[in-house]
């Protein structure tokens, strides 16, 4: 590399909690075994190409506060190939395995496929370069299939078929970097896949469109030897009215009906669980539940705005939360936790890419720790167990196993007379995670 664009930053290492030190971990030890897995094995943390290499600070009221060192060759090849240097020495200077990208934060596109074409596959050599060197994994790619204006109407859900099908080049051309790269994943953010008005707006065909659409892309896929996950990433709207990937149920009945669930799983970011109105640990469960739980985008919004402010994830109980979800579905399915996070327009400090990462990593593994003392330790899990005990044995365990018919279940009331009160004990559950937390 022949520059060094993030001077006199040394690699991140763990110190423990008692370190006064910004630039180093406090919680997060790859190393540590916590259950039965590293935390790096829990959490693989990936750091997110767009919002870290590319993300200028810009917004609709003001111009960009950010100046990017590489950003500043006229060829587009050369000054995506500074991007990439940035991006690794920054990633091997974090100390985390992983990162992620959209096909056009890699390098600027055109309107010319075959230009295209050739520039991503010049910066797929690069990239392999790095990775080689470095040993930082792709953990997953995706195609920006929203940005520009042909995909005004959607992508995959435009009522243009010409316009699909440039869908289908963007799409063919990044499954084949990601490939290439040895990507274990690839993601859908069906960012414009919906609609702003049911006036004019076939629902029923722009969702079947969709559904070929996936097929046809996982089809190419596994024939060129891609053996990962496929994930969906829901989100409610913004930009569109109504997005079809709304939320995890959503996303799971679409799966269900058009037969994807068998190669699709959920990519789920907070920000947009809190969005579709519902918790992070929410969407987690939902997907869990389903067998579809795969990958997370790290980071929260902010409770006075009601759009997708993409901030570093801090909050602890909120992922205590999240982490008993996920240490009790054994895990992340092949996906990991990439910071879809963007520092503030005022944080213009090269240091401040860095704080910010370092405080959404240790949060997160601070989080996984006491979420596995919280199981392993308190009755956190028997009183859930004891709760629903009733279906357990005698007329309950025959509901369960479909052996009772309603007249069966009027009997058994009549029989028993009126139910007892039972609490449910939510203060003091949030209590025991509060004994935990402080």
């Amino acid at each position: 590399m022949s520059n060094e664009y993030f001077k006199g930053i040394s690699k991140i290492q763990f110190e423990g909690a008692e370190s006064d030190n910004p630039l180093a971990y406090r919680f997060y030890d790859e190393t540590r075994v916590v259950g039965n897995k590293t935390m790096k094995e829990w959490l693989k943390f990936a750091v997110a190409y767009w919002h870290s290499f590319c993300a200028n600070g810009g917004d609709p009221f003001g111009e960009p506060t950010q100046s990017f060192a590489w950003n500043t060759k006229s060829d587009a090849v050369d000054r995506a190939k500074d991007k990439a240097d940035a991006a690794f020495e920054f990633i091997s200077k974090l100390n985390v395995p992983y990162y992620c990208f959209h096909d056009v934060d890699v390098v600027d596109y055109t309107n010319d496929i075959n230009e295209n074409d050739r520039r991503l596959q010049a910066l797929t050599a690069h990239l392999k370069q790095h990775q080689d060197a470095s040993g930082i994994k792709l953990l997953w790619g995706t195609a920006n299939l929203f940005s520009n204006k042909r995909y005004m109407n959607g992508a995959a859900t435009n009522p243009n078929f010409h316009v699909l099908a440039h869908g289908g080049a963007q799409v063919k051309a990044a499954l084949d970097a990601t490939v290439a790269l040895g990507g274990e994943n690839y993601v859908f953010w069906g960012g414009r896949e919906g609609y702003m008005s049911l006036l004019n707006t076939n629902m029923k065909r722009e969702k079947a469109h969709l559904a070929k659409f996936l097929h046809l892309a996982k089809d190419y896929a596994r024939s060129i030897g891609f053996k990962g996950n496929f994930f969906i990433e829901p989100k409610p709207c913004e930009p569109s009215k109504h997005q079809y990937d709304y939320d995890c149920e959503t996303v799971i009945g679409f799966l269900r009906e058009h037969d994807l669930l068998n190669d699709f799983k959920i990519n789920i970011e907070v920000n947009h669980a809190t969005l579709a109105g519902h918790t992070f640990q929410h969407e987690l469960q939902v997907a869990a539940d389903a067998g579809v739980l795969g990958s997370m985008d790290a980071n929260r919004g902010d409770y006075q705005n009601g759009w997708d402010t993409d901030q570093f994830p801090n909050n602890i109980n909120e992922l205590v939360e999240a982490m008993l979800v996920l240490v009790e579905a054994g895990g992340l399915a092949g996906g990991g936790i990439n910071f879809d996070a963007k520092i503030r327009r005022n944080s213009t400090d090269p240091k401040d890419i860095f704080y910010a990462h370092i405080g959404g990593i240790d949060t997160f593994a601070k989080a996984l720790i006491l979420a596995d003392k919280i199981l392993a330790n308190s009755e956190y899990k028997a009183l859930r167990t004891k709760r629903y005990s009733s279906f357990d044995g005698g007329a309950g365990a025959d509901f369960e196993n479909g052996k009772l018919s309603l007249t069966d279940l009027r009997q058994y009331a009549i029989d028993n007379g009126e139910p007892d009160m039972i609490s449910g004990q939510q203060e003091y559950l949030e209590n025991l995670i509060n004994r935990y937390v402080l």
